[in-house]
């Protein structure tokens, strides 16, 4: 059965729609949203099988397994990561939302939720109402990756092109307007202080 294409503004979306996308993920299944940046690929953290099924997508295999969470805001920061020293914390709390990857050293839940030994975590509340919204009435964050990897393919930005590349390979995909070709700037503060790994969209000078 071909994915469900849904219309949302991120300036106001609707929430009967976003009702029907969490129900969606509540179901284990997969979904491709817009972000701040390139659209994402997606699940619940909770089904692991919903997990297996974006890495077969995305083509990861075995334990390799560098994807973020996508969370509301940086109140449930402490769920998923070891304790954040003040100076990251004000750091990311400037920055987001926002364009960014933040790689946390993991608490204890993080491998459980993922089934693997995973010692970071990357945290994103991208500055885009649709994806928050999603997870603030999902109630925990959403597992993200891009749907493409280095190279940009023309599907990446437009969402119809989007559809007919993945209509047979998740279960729901939302039309958000055209994506962005740059993905996020990803800053690792695993080992205490920021340390840009990838510079993507959005101002670096910060973490400098």
């Amino acid at each position: 059965m071909a994915a469900t294409l849904i219309k949302l503004y991120e300036e106001n979306p609707e929430e009967k729609k976003i009702r029907q996308v969490v129900k969606v993920l509540r179901e284990g299944g997969v979904i491709i949203y817009p972000t701040d940046t390139v659209y994402g690929l997606g699940c619940d953290i909770f089904n692991s099988k919903a997990i297996e099924r974006v890495k077969m997508i995305k083509g990861i295999k075995g334990k390799v397994l560098n994807l973020a969470f996508i969370c509301y805001d940086l109140s449930h920061i402490a769920e998923y990561a070891k304790h954040v020293e003040t100076p990251i914390f004000k750091l990311m709390k400037k920055a987001l939302p926002g364009p960014y990857t933040f790689i946390l050293e993991s608490s204890a839940r993080t491998p459980k939720i993922l089934n693997l030994k995973k010692k970071t975590v990357g945290i994103r509340v991208p500055n885009n109402n649709i994806p928050r919204n999603i997870v603030r009435e999902l109630g925990n964050p959403i597992i993200t990756t891009s749907i493409h990897d280095d190279d940009i393919h023309e599907y990446a930005t437009d969402p119809e092109l989007i559809y007919e590349e993945f209509k047979n390979k998740v279960d729901l995909i939302i039309d958000g307007g055209y994506g962005d070709v740059k993905a996020s700037t990803i800053v690792d503060c695993s080992e205490g202080y920021p340390n840009v790994i990838r510079e993507g969209k959005g101002d670096i000078s910060q973490f400098l």
